[in-house]
């Protein structure tokens, strides 16, 4: 399965947002390889740095908990659910700036 695969397979207003991620994420990680992993779209480079994936009810992003821990006081001021390596997005609240920041950490420190 490929990323574009992933997004078809999603419902059909779920897939504009899911796109928009997917191209936030690849601006600020252009070298990053585009996969499949954990039956997530992932972004890797010499290893995975953050999957993004639609649920039921949010957008779940997974910068692992080096990712989240970086962002911890963001994302709770800004009243998101996490856990140790992943945060959770309602749909009514997905913030790209902030998704782009923290692909953009792990980029940088998930060396």
């Amino acid at each position: 399965m490929t990323i574009d695969e992933y997004i078809a397979a999603q419902p059909e207003k779920l897939q504009p947002l899911l796109i928009s991620v997917r191209e936030t994420i690849c601006t600020v990680l252009p070298d990053a390889e585009e996969r499949i992993s954990y039956k997530m779209p992932t972004f890797w480079k010499r290893h995975n740095l953050i999957h993004f994936a639609a649920m039921k009810n949010h957008l779940g992003i997974y910068p692992g908990d080096g990712g989240v821990n970086a962002f911890k006081d963001e994302i709770e001021e800004r009243g998101l659910k996490y856990s140790k390596g992943a945060i959770q997005f309602p749909y009514e609240k997905v913030d790209l700036e902030l998704i782009g920041r923290i692909a953009e950490w792990c980029g940088m420190n998930n060396r």
